[in-house]
């Protein structure tokens, strides 16, 4: 495999780790492009279902363990060089998926009962990942906020007394239900095509450049003092915003801030997006309206509120900043050269053929319309496709 994989003999369950590694990134790029186009709510919620339908699918037909906590991580790194400059979030969310889903099967076996509970949490991983995210970018005065909210709409439809957590415990049985059902659908989907022979559509790894692996604008500068700088002042700008005076934590965030926007301006797209800069905007309003009630007797606004909305969103485009920065130094070539060094050449080779192959996978990918029509139909031609994949990837990796 020319300037891609180096001379290492790759164990069976690597091939097919870099095969569902490779499809589990097509979907990502595919449907959450899609999603992430039409603005679609509940688009990390449809992504985590469709990922675990994938896993549970997949182990149907290659039912070793440790297969899928290695395709995880093959698709986590995949995501790595998506063209967003948040790649921390999603890379998390993938893995506690495949995290997840290899516990339970490993644990409890690959039945109905354990797959329904990997598939419940793995599902309900996204709603966790969501809340979490937003206690990391705004902190917990976005939970207060959210709280007044409810109350004032539960209020109007002659609700006394709402229950915050009645709101939490529906919701997450929602992401409950819909993970069992995720993962009944991937095990019907893999049960069904045991057996079924592949017609060849003559599968072929395009060649793509081991300097392009993990690799990010050519015109970015590294520099490893500045991974350990970030991994400093992350959490020392977290702490300053919570426990000390504002104004010291502007002042340290503003300078920061000016660095970072200087040395990474290239990886600061989400900053030039309207729909970020909204966001703020909304937020901001809604904390100024109903922070501790809403009353119509005395100011429309409450100037508490407003400032409460104005320091989330000056915590909101620090952590933004701040982990774009962070995400451009994980793909300094000093640090991911050093990490291969230490063991993980074998999942440099296998990350290898999936780069390779993941422009044919994609093409052969049903368009996003119909794959969500026709998800059965798209999940069983996928498998189809990884066995051809596994008899080309095995050509490839033997010396």
């Amino acid at each position: 495999m020319t300037g891609v994989t180096p001379h290492i003999h790759l164990k069976p369950i690597w091939l097919k780790a870099a095969i569902l590694g490779g499809l589990w990134a097509s979907i990502e790029i595919i449907i959450g492009s899609f999603f992430h186009n039409l603005r679609l709510p509940f688009a990390g919620t449809i992504l985590a279902a469709n990922s675990t339908i994938l896993m549970i699918a997949f182990y149907q037909m290659w039912p070793e363990k440790g297969l899928i906590w290695r395709a995880g991580l093959i698709a986590a790194l995949m995501k790595s060089v998506s063209p967003s400059a948040i790649i921390l979030g999603p890379m998390i969310g993938i893995m506690s998926e495949a995290l997840i889903v290899e516990f339970f099967i490993r644990v409890f076996g690959n039945n109905l009962v354990s797959l329904s509970i990997a598939g419940a949490l793995s599902v309900s991983s996204a709603l966790i990942h969501k809340v979490g995210s937003l206690l990391i970018l705004y902190g917990f005065n976005i939970v207060k906020l959210y709280v007044d909210i409810f109350k004032y709409l539960a209020k109007q439809i002659s609700i006394e007394n709402p229950d915050p957590w009645l709101l939490l415990i529906i919701v997450s049985s929602v992401y409950l239900l819909f993970g069992i059902t995720s993962a009944l659908v991937g095990y019907r989907i893999g049960k069904n095509t045991l057996g079924k022979k592949f017609e060849s559509r003559g599968f072929r790894p395009k060649i793509v450049s081991k300097d392009n692996l993990l690799a990010i604008d050519p015109q970015q500068k590294f520099f490893v003092g500045l991974f350990f700088v970030h991994v400093l002042l992350i959490p020392t700008g977290l702490v300053l915003l919570n426990y000390v005076p504002l104004v010291y934590g502007m002042i340290f965030i503003l300078v920061y801030s000016m660095f970072c926007i200087y040395h990474y301006k290239r990886s600061l797209r989400r900053l030039k997006k309207p729909v970020f800069w909204g966001q703020l905007f909304l937020l901001t309003f809604l904390a100024a309206i109903f922070w501790n009630g809403f009353n119509n007797h005395e100011s429309f606004f409450n100037v508490e509120g407003l400032l409460v909305g104005l320091e989330m969103n000056l915590r909101a485009l620090f952590v933004v900043i701040a982990f774009s920065a962070f995400g451009v130094e994980l793909r300094n070539p000093v640090i991911r050269d050093f990490l291969f060094k230490k063991g993980f050449d074998k999942i440099y080779a296998a990350l290898g053929l999936s780069f390779t192959a993941l422009p044919v996978m994609i093409e052969a990918m049903p368009r996003p319309k119909y794959f969500l029509l026709h998800p059965i139909e798209s999940f069983s031609n996928m498998m189809k496709h990884a066995k051809e994949w596994l008899n080309v990837f095995e050509q490839k990796a033997t010396p």
